[in-house]
């Protein structure tokens, strides 16, 4: 007993003469044995891996370092990047190896891939046979894709999806759990916005509108700075307004989206008010604002909250929250845009949104005839409904930044605005059909010759995408619009306002306008057909929504141009020397319809990391399958899906940059109440959603790169 008593202390007195840096060295072997201590030894710690096939050499992982062996039987310590866990699958390091050697390589060369694309993978180990699963792994390290091989003759091949984040993208080799093999850079995930849907007059309208839009984009150097943005078609300046709302189409094809923003917030004033025109001394203009105006401030709250979206820049968004208070203060409290007594936003009598005044043609400062854009003696004022929808929204949005980068509390307090706002828009101006126009502060003022309660103006069209309306406010405004669909009185019920003004009612100095049926008084405008085919689709009028799609997908094909408003009978509007065919306004509403709407992609975050996904391609039936890529090129936030359909049932593959969507599929019109949803072949209850007569069965995913299927008897 003595004697093994004995043996036992001096064991342990042997092991405890080896010290914990001892213990590591005898850990790593030659060749990385050398290199780790030529590196720093126990400063780069102890491996974190037994060495391990990786890019076909043996590599052993340290905590800043990876040791690569060499041909020469030698090898060299290569330093890892800050991040590198977070861009490397963790199966690459914690699996043990296998036995087996594998390597990955594609069977047609291919660099760089497009999200969906297939990518057929061949796994080489020479004299194997049996069964290998292959996965794909993103930038960010997370699995996208996974499936197995069998190798035969040493080699086997699989078609796997690409996916996931943008980068180099990981495949790896596994046999029986154990890492055989893996390939740091299979292949390079960029992502660019695209649609194909087998309709040509659909699929037709992404690249027909970019290539418009880039004639409407100005570029030029400010302060020292370059700032690019996208001009008024029928203006060459920069002005808030344009700019702001063809983000709804630029944000799929621009890098740059925040300098004209970053000038505007360097403009404002001390009262918290901006211009809505920017700079530009080629041109000899200074920032100004036409002083009817009572909208610029959401804009610039709206167009912040957009870029960010776009960029996911938080800190850039930060800079700018000292301004977008200001404005939100200017907005509801200075007495020249705010009316204390109805808590509403307040303005002179102007066509909608538009920057001239109800009256006769007036004397400009410079003393020439002009429309009204100044507010004189005899201006009369009202509530318009838009700039209050319009702040309504922005406040909502406003109150998301806060919470972001800002203050909880005062979130809340914009939040309780806003809905504050909206109740009295809606007990003030909201007529069962529509909003009223115009309600004029005086009560004994009525406009001459039109009856204001029968005219539908075309922010009405605008507040279905504001997130500010119930599902019956919009559904009664879409079917307002709907039945004055009168092809014998014009060819699209796109009006600016209808029924328009009489003649002289906005006195614009001879320019457009001034005649029923031009311009803002009763033209035809895409951006009004764009709003109305997106809140067709959200609110249960897919059908609706497609046509009018394909309505301005027929024009552009026919004509090569989109103009910011028509005559009825079809013939472009041209206000004056400066308009050209490229309605950057309209046709980026139509993409909003198109991409939002039809495609169904919602960003309800930022760089799309929460995404609302609801495909209607079931409302064109000879549509069976349909692959849509977004990406904003501002950042390297996109989304992509893979949509098919069968006789019983539908198939969504899709995956991202982000990490969570919200998937509502709609269901065909026939589809009975029996329906089985799965996501990746388990079987989950999903919520049914009734909107009109549409239905959608909808699941919360928590991650991304998955399958859902419904069926049905």
């Amino acid at each position: 007993m003595k004697r093994i008593t004995h043996w036992f202390i001096v064991v342990i007195l042997l092991v405890s003469c080896h010290s914990p840096a001892q213990q590591t060295a005898d850990q790593v072997y030659e060749p990385f044995r050398s290199a780790w201590q030529a590196a720093g030894g126990m400063q780069i710690g102890p491996p974190l891996s037994e060495p391990r096939w990786i890019d076909d050499a043996l590599a052993q992982y340290f905590a800043t370092v990876k040791i690569v062996a060499l041909a020469n039987g030698s090898a060299v310590a290569e330093r890892l990047p800050e991040h590198w866990r977070d861009q490397t699958p963790a199966a690459v390091i914690t699996l043990p190896p296998a036995t087996q050697r594998a390597s990955l390589t594609l069977a047609r060369p291919m660099n760089v891939v497009q999200p969906l694309q297939s990518l057929p993978i061949v796994v080489q180990i020479p004299a194997y046979r049996g069964s290998v699963e292959v996965q794909l792994y993103d930038a960010r390290g997370r699995l996208t894709a996974q499936g197995t091989t069998v190798v035969t003759d040493g080699t086997g091949e699989i078609v796997l999806p690409a996916g996931g984040a943008l980068g180099p993208q990981w495949a790896v080799a596994l046999i029986d759990g154990r890492l055989a093999g893996a390939r740091s850079q299979i292949v390079i995930l960029d992502a660019q916005t695209s649609l194909i849907s087998g309709q040509s007059d659909i699929d037709s309208l992404y690249p027909r509108i970019k290539g418009l839009m880039a004639e409407a984009r100005v570029s030029y150097e400010l302060n020292g700075r370059l700032i690019s943005g996208y001009r008024s078609p029928d203006n060459p300046l920069l002005w808030l307004r344009d700019h702001v709302y063809q983000g709804r189409g630029f944000r799929y094809f621009e890098h740059d989206v925040t300098s004209l923003l970053d000038a505007f917030r360097d403009a404002q004033q001390p009262d918290g008010s901006l211009p809505d025109v920017i700079d530009y001394p080629e041109r000899y203009v200074k920032a100004f604002r036409k002083e009817v105006e009572s909208d610029v401030e959401f804009l610039y709250i709206q167009g912040v909250y957009e870029a960010w979206q776009m960029t996911g820049d938080d800190k850039w968004l930060q800079s700018h929250l000292p301004a977008l208070r200001r404005a939100a203060t200017y907005i509801t409290t200075n007495p020249l845009r705010w009316n204390a007594d109805r808590g509403l936003v307040r303005r002179p009598y102007t066509i909608d949104m538009w920057d001239f005044a109800y009256g006769p043609t007036t004397i400009s400062p410079d003393g020439k005839p002009a429309p009204r854009h100044w507010i004189e003696p005899d201006t009369v004022w009202g509530t318009f409904h838009g700039d209050n929808t319009g702040l309504a929204y922005a406040l909502f949005l406003l109150a998301r930044i806060e919470n972001r980068v800002g203050d909880p509390k005062r979130a809340q307090q914009y939040y309780e605005l806003s809905d504050a706002i909206m109740q009295r828009l809606n007990e003030l101006a909201w007529n069962g059909r529509c909003f009223t126009h115009f309600i004029p502060e005086d009560p004994t003022f009525t406009p001459t010759g039109v009856d204001p309660s029968t005219q539908l103006s075309l922010s009405n069209a605008y507040a279905l995408n504001r997130r500010v309306l119930s599902v019956g406010q919009a559904q009664a405004i879409i079917e307002t619009y709907y039945a004055r669909r009168d092809f014998n009185r014009a060819f699209a019920e796109w009006y600016s306002i209808d029924p328009p003004f009489p003649a002289g009612s906005f006195g614009m100095a001879g320019g457009k306008g001034e005649q029923p049926g031009e311009y803002v008084n009763g033209g035809i405008m895409p951006l009004v057909g764009g709003e109305l085919a997106r809140g067709a689709f959200t609110f249960g009028f897919e059908p609706y929504g497609l046509d009018i799609l394909r309505r301005y997908a027929n024009l552009l094909r026919l004509t090569n141009a989109s103009y910011l408003w028509y005559y009825p009978d079809g013939r472009p509007g041209i206000s004056g020397p400066d308009t050209i065919p490229t309605d950057g306004w309209g046709a980026s509403a139509m993409l909003g319809a198109l991409f939002e709407g039809l495609a169904g992609i919602v960003d309800d975050s930022s760089r799309y990391e929460d995404t609302i996904v609801s495909p209607r391609w079931p409302v064109e039936p000879s549509i069976t399958r349909a692959e849509v890529v977004v990406r904003y090129p501002a950042s390297d936030g996109y989304l992509a899906y893979r949509w098919q359909r069968n006789e019983r049932g539908i198939q969504l593959y899709i995956t991202g940059s982000g990490q969570t969507a919200s998937v509502r599929l709609l269901l065909p019109e026939a589809v009975g109440e029996e329906v089985t949803m799965t996501v990746d072949g388990v079987v989950v209850t999903p919520t049914i959603e009734r909107i009109g007569i549409s239905r959608y069965a909808s699941i919360a995913l928590e991650r991304l790169n998955a399958t859902i299927t419904v069926t049905w008897p």
